[in-house]
């Protein structure tokens, strides 16, 4: 009987899946940040690693969660742009606007439900240091152009409990 080693992946198909994976969102983000807006009944809830590299928020939010957040993009959101690596979005906490930048590395799971669709991640590599934080809008987000209306109302962070595999 011969010892036979497991292969290598030398080229490490599952992170090129989780990349590629992650392109979606970025597609996606990109249609919302379109001038049209999030198609039809369309919503985002994003949940990422509030500590992962590279994430910045305002001090206050990133006390509230120290470790995980779930973000819905639907009717509030301002400001949404997105680049290659990451996205930066303003929205409300308690009235008051704040700007959120969340690389795509950081996001473990991306669901819209108005589809049933859902991405699931591995978890990114945490960052002990404090989370930076960002300088306070200088733009009133009242003045900014709306995202498509609807309902109105606050953004509001949501546990997706009821989605996770158990």
């Amino acid at each position: 009987m011969t010892d036979q080693q497991p292969p290598i992946d030398d080229m490490n198909y599952e992170q090129l899946a989780q990349d590629a994976l992650r392109g979606v969102i970025r597609m996606a983000l990109e249609r919302a940040a379109s001038p049209e807006g999030i198609p039809g009944a369309h919503h985002f809830y994003i949940t990422f690693k509030t500590r992962a590299p590279g994430v910045t928020l305002p001090n206050d939010v990133a006390a509230k969660y120290p470790d995980e957040m779930t973000i819905v993009l639907q009717h509030q959101y301002w400001d949404l742009e997105v680049s290659d690596s990451q996205f930066s979005v303003m929205l409300k906490f308690g009235g008051a606007p704040k700007v959120l930048n969340v690389p795509y590395n950081a996001i473990v799971r991306f669901y819209d439900p108005s589809v049933q669709f859902m991405l699931q991640f591995d978890e990114p590599e945490i960052v002990e240091a404090e989370v930076a934080p960002l300088p306070t809008p200088v733009r009133d987000p009242e003045a900014a152009p709306a995202a498509p209306s609807g309902e109105g109302g606050e953004a509001k962070v949501v546990s997706l409990d009821q989605f996770r595999k158990k």
